[in-house]
């Protein structure tokens, strides 16, 4: 039998080998092997001589044969197994607490940060990869895919402002992270030049909530303005999955419909929050696990709204002693009422200049007050 087999394998091995060759054969190849010998080629003598010895290691393919495998296979991402596509650049303004988590998980996406803000972060960026530019200017510059603004609500609208949207690529993706909706919105279709992409999101958790990971967790996004198909729909695709990659749970809706569900949800649980502040709750040695939640609803309550109405307060005596001073120092008028004046010159249904500045300001704040209270 073994004969038979090296006269059709063309095997030419001497004696010794014979029976270990023809062993090696029988397990490697089909028992139909007639069928399948006029398709073998030939195995040379080396080749033969070579099985009969103990193999230590799996045989290797020759390295230009790797190198072909390696090329002609698909490239897949590290951490999830698909196919690799172009990283994008995220350019973060704001680069607080919150713009460093967020920063965080671009990266593990394989996506390249790049951060720009008032404070001097050029430590931390450099520690963890990131480019720090200390303008946005020189920011924009870099033209990045997609710029995510990660500033405070109070904040918001003169970052926006004064980004110069001229140094960067028609379809770039401007994003942001507010916890409302309705006001970034109105804010970037107001400011933006036409041709630029817009995304409002608002991740539902932070630093505290999301320091174990993002699996889960809801994401709320609108594509409120993004052109369908070309590298504008690609980059927006690509930020979007950045957050459901890693495994947070996409809810896409309308940011009138987030605002709503926000307002009812957090009312409730920040008023829920300062009630039980007033009961001075105290923790004990035998807290439960939904007494220690009460707690740090209460905690974290408290110190948001003393952190927001102090915001709030600041501003509105800034603004009262610029009204003050230039009425006063400068004796610059107030605006003129918009109609019905009496005789002596002021509206009979309006109040004084002062008073009625005062009150616009206090109507422009009560949104911020509002906004501010829900934790921002």
């Amino acid at each position: 039998m073994a004969s038979s087999l090296r006269h059709f394998a063309g095997l030419g091995s001497p004696a010794g080998t014979a029976s270990a060759a023809s062993s090696c054969f029988l397990l490697r190849y089909t028992p139909n092997f007639c069928a399948f010998a006029a398709l073998r080629p030939a195995r040379p003598a080396a080749a033969v001589a070579a099985a009969g010895k103990p193999r230590l290691h799996a045989e290797q393919p020759p390295q230009h044969q790797q190198l072909e495998d390696e090329e002609a296979a698909p490239r897949h991402d590290e951490h999830h197994g698909r196919p690799a596509a172009p990283a994008l650049r995220v350019g973060i303004v704001g680069f607080g607490n919150f713009g460093q988590f967020i920063a965080a998980g671009v990266q593990r996406q394989g996506h390249a940060v790049m951060a720009a803000s008032r404070s001097d972060y050029s430590a931390y960026c450099a520690q963890h990869g990131i480019r720090f530019f200390r303008s946005v200017d020189a920011l924009c510059e870099e033209q990045p895919d997609v710029l995510l603004i990660c500033s405070s609500i109070l904040s918001t609208e003169s970052v926006v402002r004064a980004i110069p949207f001229h140094m960067l690529r028609p379809d770039t993706i401007v994003a942001d992270v507010l916890s409302v909706k309705q006001f970034p919105r109105n804010l970037l279709l107001e400011v933006l030049p036409p041709g630029f992409g817009i995304v409002c999101t608002h991740p539902m958790f932070g630093p505290e909530s999301g320091k174990h990971g993002w699996g889960t967790l809801p994401f709320v996004y609108d594509k409120v303005r993004v052109a369908e198909g070309g590298d504008q729909a690609l980059k927006c695709d690509q930020f979007l999955s950045i957050f459901e990659q890693e495994g947070c749970r996409m809810v896409e809706m309308s940011c009138a419909e987030h605002d709503r569900y926000a307002a009812g949800s957090q009312f409730i649980t920040h008023t829920i929050g300062r009630v039980l502040s007033q009961l001075n709750l105290k923790s004990t040695p035998i807290n439960t696990k939904g007494y220690e939640t009460l707690l740090q609803l209460t905690e974290n309550t408290l110190d948001n709204l003393e952190r927001a109405f102090e915001k709030v307060r600041q501003i509105l005596y800034g603004r009262l002693h610029d009204l003050l001073r230039k009425q006063i120092v400068d004796r610059v008028p107030a605006a003129a009422a918009s109609s019905g004046k009496s005789k002596s010159g002021m509206s009979s249904s309006t109040a004084p200049p002062l008073v009625s500045s005062v009150t616009e300001e206090r109507k422009h704040l009560s949104h911020v007050a509002v906004v501010s209270s829900l934790g921002l």
